[in-house]
């Protein structure tokens, strides 16, 4: 890969890490380059630390998490938490819930008008409501 291609390949991780006030480090470019460069995608930590490694990219699994909640905190990734100590990080950062399969721990998005809510209590005294996240479980069908 030349030196121009190579700079091309980080373009658009390199323009959402500027634009979220992150410094581009040589670990959140390529592990950006895995998350941005292409469609929206469901991703845990082991699993890109698994791409990194297989695309020759030298970083721990604690690397892979800390870039995975700073580019959360940035607003670049949303983290939905599928159980207890168990996330799955997505791309598509726009308003939608989620269906999470149980048995295949597979997460797809549902379309943010596919879903109503309805009847939400007011919140306490000196708090808004930010977002809702749905989560419809699913389980295989007998």
């Amino acid at each position: 890969m030349t030196l121009m291609s190579r700079q091309r390949a980080y373009t658009r991780t390199l323009d959402l890490l500027q634009t979220a006030g992150l410094r581009p480090t040589r670990q959140r470019l390529a592990l950006g380059r895995l998350l941005f460069d292409g469609p929206d995608r469901h991703v845990t930590a082991e699993q890109l630390h698994a791409e990194a490694r297989d695309d020759r990219i030298s970083v721990s699994l604690a690397t892979v998490y800390n870039t995975l909640n700073q580019l959360t905190a940035a607003g670049l990734l949303r983290e939905v938490v599928v159980e207890p100590g168990r996330s799955i990080f997505d791309t598509n950062t726009s308003a939608h819930h989620h269906f999470y399969h149980e048995c295949t721990g597979e997460l797809r998005d549902i379309p943010g008008d596919q879903l109503v809510v309805a009847n939400l209590p007011p919140p306490p005294p000196g708090a808004k409501v930010a977002r809702v996240d749905v989560v419809v479980r699913l389980t295989d069908a007998d």
